[in-house]
């Protein structure tokens, strides 16, 4: 499995997505604090929270006894380059040589 495959599969649940969200508005969180927000048990959203440090979207940093869950945005930031930027690249383009197409006209 690649590295785009981890996180793709990664993304592709909703309750992940959503503790990746709550990472992006707050870094830093326990197991427990993230637990809290969920209607899940502490193993299953620990189970979500490995694959997500697996496709490198979460890194885990220890202090004192416990564990605190940060978001790392550059996976996604590389999943964006590679399959969302191409693809708008073209569009863009046309809209500003219509843009300065119709700029000439006037």
């Amino acid at each position: 499995m690649t590295d785009d495959d981890r996180v793709f599969k990664a993304l592709a649940d909703p309750t992940r997505r959503f503790l990746l969200d709550l990472l992006f508005a707050r870094e830093g969180r326990t197991l427990t604090e993230l637990e809290s927000e969920v209607e899940m048990t502490r193993f299953g959203v620990a189970k979500h929270l490995k694959l997500l440090e697996e496709a490198g979207l979460v890194v885990v940093r220890r202090s004192g006894r416990e564990k605190l869950h940060f978001l790392n945005p550059v996976p996604i930031r590389l999943i964006h380059d590679r399959w969302i930027d191409k693809y708008t690249e073209r569009h863009i383009t046309a809209l500003v040589d219509l843009k300065n197409a119709l700029g000439d006209e006037t």
